[in-house]
């Protein structure tokens, strides 16, 4: 039997403390006025002592898997994209399974930035068509503030820290990722980069002194790009699903910067109501933006069962896409699940 994958669970997580846009004034030559006009941000989360990606992944996790009525056990695998891992061995997803206490799931990270949640929601959604998953964990979590350059104005004020997470699982029901779209274009000439800290330039002396170890961005050229790059993938995830633009209830876009999302909006043809932002709020979380504004979105306006999604995102690598889901009937997918546990009960008494 054909099986989707349908997000029965969702969760996110900020830190608790706000870094306002007065209080980069202190920091770095700038103005709460320059950066809203600029970016639209007037605040962003900051990771506290003790918060790393996989904590704050772990938080919104046990969130996702409360919302699905589901515990850790019943996970068959965690996909956990980020560009912000808390080591770069053991994975970000494998403390997250072992936070969780999921010992039937295995786990492994991704790092598409900020595109991220698009390519493990993807990637996770074939695991189940294929048959290999029933129930997959997806979590995109960022601890970008502890990549910044705080004296560097131009980057500085754009990035916040965050987690969220959703999960997948099986369906007969025709809902879930209908359609994808997932590029990429090497970075060789460095537009957006985190240069050192892997093999081509290890941490050392000289690194450190540059500030090798930050986010650098040219973002003029970003910005082209970026607004090129998801209205076109929108378009095609758009096509390949059968639908226009009418039938989606929302766009829920990576939140990069106003002035990206505003363009993306007139070149998709989107009303104010059916495009979510929250930049305002948190800024860019990088492969968490989008998560956290779905969840937000939930939270603010319940989705019903055949409602359509538009997913957007370009970040680092570099990297865009677009997807489009269908939103499933979870009480159904519930029974669903109850039934199958239910049939495999039996056999087992009567096997």
């Amino acid at each position: 039997m054909d099986q989707n994958a349908a997000i029965t669970g969702w969760g996110w997580y900020s830190p608790a403390k706000v870094l306002s846009n007065q209080d980069l004034e202190k920091l770095v030559e700038t103005s709460d006025s320059w950066i809203q006009s600029r970016t639209g941000i007037r605040e962003r989360r900051i990771a506290g002592p003790g918060e790393t990606t996989s904590t704050m992944a772990t938080i919104a996790a046990r969130q996702a898997l409360a919302e699905a009525d589901l515990t850790a056990n019943d996970l068959d695998l965690i996909i956990c994209a980020t560009t912000t891992p808390d080591h770069l061995v053991p994975a970000t997803a494998c403390l997250i399974q072992h936070n969780l206490g999921a010992d039937r799931a295995g786990a492994f990270d991704l790092n598409a930035a900020c595109t991220g949640f698009l390519y493990a929601l993807s990637a996770g959604s074939q695991f189940i068509q294929g048959g290999a998953a029933r129930r997959v964990l997806i979590v995109a979590g960022e601890t970008l503030s502890r990549f910044m350059n705080w004296e560097d104005r131009a980057t500085c004020i754009l990035f916040g820290d965050g987690a969220a997470a959703v999960i997948l699982e099986a369906t007969t029901q025709t809902a879930g990722v209908l359609s994808a779209v997932l590029a990429s274009s090497g970075d060789v000439e460095g537009r957006l980069t985190i240069e050192a800290g892997g093999c081509a330039r290890p941490a050392s002396a000289e690194t450190l002194a540059e500030k090798a170890h930050c986010v650098k961005m040219r973002g003029n050229e970003i910005f082209k790009m970026a607004v090129r790059a998801m209205a076109q993938s929108a378009q095609e995830a758009l096509a390949k699903a059968g639908l226009t633009i009418s039938d989606i209830r929302a766009v829920i876009p990576h939140q990069a910067n106003y002035r990206i999302l505003a363009a993306t909006q007139e070149a998709l043809g989107v009303t104010d109501p059916r495009m979510f932002i929250n930049i305002d709020r948190y800024g860019n979380t990088g492969a968490s933006s989008i998560p956290i504004a779905l969840g937000e979105y939930i939270q603010a306006s319940p989705i019903d069962a055949g409602d359509h999604l538009l997913l957007v995102a370009f970040g680092g690598g570099l990297t865009w896409g677009a997807t489009v889901l269908r939103w499933a009937d979870i009480a159904a997918v519930k029974r669903e699940r109850r039934a199958c546990a239910a049939a495999k009960g039996k056999f087992a008494l009567t096997g």
